[in-house]
């Protein structure tokens, strides 16, 4: 019978978390593949972790028995009747993914979507698959009085970390979406059975025992000592803050890189993983991590000072040390704190509470409180104040050992310098910042300075760490394009010599920026840009009064807010392609790239925007991924020619940059130009 509660509790968690990359995948081009999507996403996943938790509470403390085992089997039932039932009746095109009626069709807070979409989509089964680990341990004491329900925590663990792993490097490259979810349909209702046959099991063993102990739900193992009402409280932050770093470091991560499901699976994988290690066995913590905890701590304070000019390589590496050693520090310590058996579906509830606190400060508070990350810094020291309120009420801690003296200099140390450098730089960034917002899609900010090597001011626009534009504050100079616009740029060029009949050009423009392209903009044109983000169209149409390239432009003008991909989309579908003549893709420069731009589908959508001899022009001036041979198979796929246009910068307004023209318009590309 231990046997059946191990390879249920294995496959659950398997299943539970392989389908959070899967699902994150599936909706992640319909919000405009921003790395907020994962964080909005886990924000569910970690709501309904804790809702299964609070079903396994429940029913334990105020149900026989017989009647959790009874109740538990109409939930299995009623979930995989849903799965059928979509399988054979619904439009979608599995069980578990909502269809295209589902898309966004607007550009507001997309959180309520996403988790409407999730909730629909997966939200009975994962529901079911979140109550497994506590409600079997609890009914494992009860069978087994002798055994330590924890173990099999550890074991969830595992499962959860292997799903993870398996779903980038084996699931994600060799299957459709379509498969996957098909796949994942079909495991689920293999777990359900599995699951079904240990709650009959228990159902026998509460009709055995109904004559001695009928109204027990689940009989005291270790004692009936309850936790004092401090301790509750620190399983709620010990697990509220690693929920916290795991989402911050996320955010920080596919921010600085790209949205893809790895980085994803990268932060969550070391946090379940110092679960696995510090429930599996105590031998496995040790309260020297500490001593790790510290180096990270002054490594991510470098990392804070010298931000973009470090290798990208060196940032993760800093990012994940800090995340795993804050999060076994948090965790062991949490270990440590456990109660005995009777108590673990309370401990679990708090422990998920903790989990959903620290993603709603991420998701919900943070971007009202904050006008940047700075959820990160707040975590991290939050986690260095809870170590010292922890191992000071713990006798046995370092703080009462020999080396307290080296441990108090060590952790206040710590404290203090992550303090000192976060206020630095948050001194730093509102010195140079004259507006900044953050919202579901990041943090944009404008800036004043001046062109290297010249007198001439400019405002500058940033989201995130990359520059998305420049403008000339003087009159004069004001309709000028800069940065990786400028007239020897691959845009440039096209947009200057790109042959002309009497209506004039037709041009599209994926990702707005500050507008800049309009500047080519002449009299009979038409410039229609396609922007996702409603911060960055509020500031490009001149509020602040700091970008005017598109009120100045001669051409029309026209935005279309929204995914650039449904946007073009839902174009096709209503019978109005657009015939541009040159269809700008300028969503690559920065170091989250969304990645859904790139696929076939894209490209076929694109095209049939394109006219016959049109040029499809990409911007691919990113630091750390070589978008070139991607773009080349996709313009040999096609049948058209690819041609790489690399422009160097004149140190002052134009910056270094790359381009790549896709046209079967092969007389334009040989042009001396």
């Amino acid at each position: 019978m231990l046997l059946y509660y191990s390879l249920t509790i294995s496959l659950s968690a398997f299943l539970l978390f392989l389908v959070q990359p899967l699902m994150g995948r599936y909706i992640l081009p319909w919000f405009g593949g921003t790395p907020e999507v994962w964080s909005a996403s886990m924000l569910f996943f970690q709501v309904l972790l804790l809702a299964g938790c609070a079903y396994s509470y429940g029913i334990v403390s105020r149900l026989s028995l017989r009647k959790q085992s009874r109740l538990h089997l109409v939930v299995l039932g009623v979930s995989v009747l849903l799965i059928l039932l979509r399988a054979m009746f619904f439009a979608w095109e599995t069980p578990i993914t909502p269809g295209s009626n589902w898309q966004p069709h607007d550009s507001g807070n997309p959180i309520p979507r996403i988790l409407a979409i999730l909730s629909v989509g997966i939200g009975l089964p994962y529901f079911a698959l979140s109550t497994t680990s506590s409600l079997l341990q609890a009914w494992l004491s009860r069978a087994y009085s002798g055994r330590s329900p924890y173990r099999l925590y550890a074991l969830s663990n595992f499962g959860s970390l292997l799903g993870l792993i398996v779903y980038p490097f084996v699931i994600e490259p060799a299957l459709s979406i379509k498969v996957q979810a098909d796949l994942w349909s079909l495991g689920y209702i293999v777990f359900a059975l599995g699951c079904g046959c240990v709650a009959l099991k228990v159902l026998r063993l509460a009709r055995a025992t109904a004559a001695r102990n009928a109204q027990q739900s689940l009989p005291a193992v270790e004692g009936r000592t309850r936790p004092g009402k401090a301790r509750p409280l620190l399983w709620l932050t010990l697990s509220a803050c690693p929920s916290l770093l795991l989402l911050a470091t996320t955010n920080r991560m596919t921010q600085d890189i790209a949205v893809v499901p790895f980085l994803w699976v990268l932060p969550l994988a070391l946090y379940l993983l110092s679960f696995v290690l510090c429930f599996a066995n105590a031998r496995w913590y040790s309260r020297w991590f500490f001593v790790g905890l510290f180096v990270a701590t002054f490594l991510y304070c470098w990392v804070l000072v010298e931000g973009n000019r470090l290798h990208i390589l060196m940032q993760l590496m800093v990012y994940a040390l800090l995340l795993f050693t804050a999060c076994m520090v948090c965790h062991g310590e949490l270990a440590r704190l456990r109660p005995e058996p009777k108590h673990l579906t309370g401990f679990y509830l708090l422990v998920s509470l903790g989990g959903v606190l620290g993603g709603v400060f991420v998701n919900l508070l943070a971007p009202l409180l904050f006008d940047n990350f700075w959820e990160l810094p707040l975590g991290l020291a939050t986690c260095w104040v809870l170590l010292l309120i922890v191992w000071q009420m713990d006798k046995r801690s370092p703080l009462y050992g020999k080396m307290f003296l080296s441990v108090i200099f060590m952790l206040v140390l710590a404290l203090a310098w992550l303090v000192f450098v976060t206020f630095k730089y948050i001194q730093a960034f509102e010195r140079t910042t004259l507006e900044a917002s953050r919202n579901f899609y990041g943090v944009v900010w404008v800036t004043e300075g001046r062109f290297e090597g010249t007198d001439d001011w400019a405002y500058e626009l940033w989201h995130g760490v990359t520059r998305h534009g420049a403008q000339y504050t003087s009159a004069p100079r004001q309709r000028e394009p800069t940065a990786y616009y400028c007239e020897k740029s691959g845009a440039g060029l096209t947009l200057l010599h790109y042959p002309r009949d009497e209506d004039g050009l037709r041009v599209g423009v994926i990702g707005l920026g500050v507008g800049t392209l309009a500047a080519y903009g002449q009299p009979g044109d038409v410039f229609r840009f396609y922007e996702i983000n409603p911060e960055i169209i509020r500031l490009a149409e001149g509020a602040g009064g700091y970008f005017t390239y598109l009120e100045d432009s001669p051409a029309s003008v026209e935005i279309v807010p929204g995914d650039a991909r449904l946007s073009l989309e839902h174009e096709l579908a209503e019978g109005v392609p657009q015939h541009y003549d040159v269809l700008v893709l300028d969503a690559f420069n920065s170091h989250s790239i969304p990645v859904h731009l790139l696929t076939r589908e894209c490209f076929e959508i694109y095209l049939a925007h394109l006219k016959a001899e049109g040029v499809l022009a990409v911007h691919i001036s990113n630091p750390h991924l070589n978008l070139q041979p991607v773009l080349a198979k996709l313009a040999d796929h096609f049948g058209m020619e690819a041609l790489l246009i690399e422009s160097q910068g004149d140190g002052q307004a134009c910056a270094d940059s790359m381009w790549v023209l896709i046209t079967r318009n092969t007389a334009f590309l040989r042009r001396p130009e």
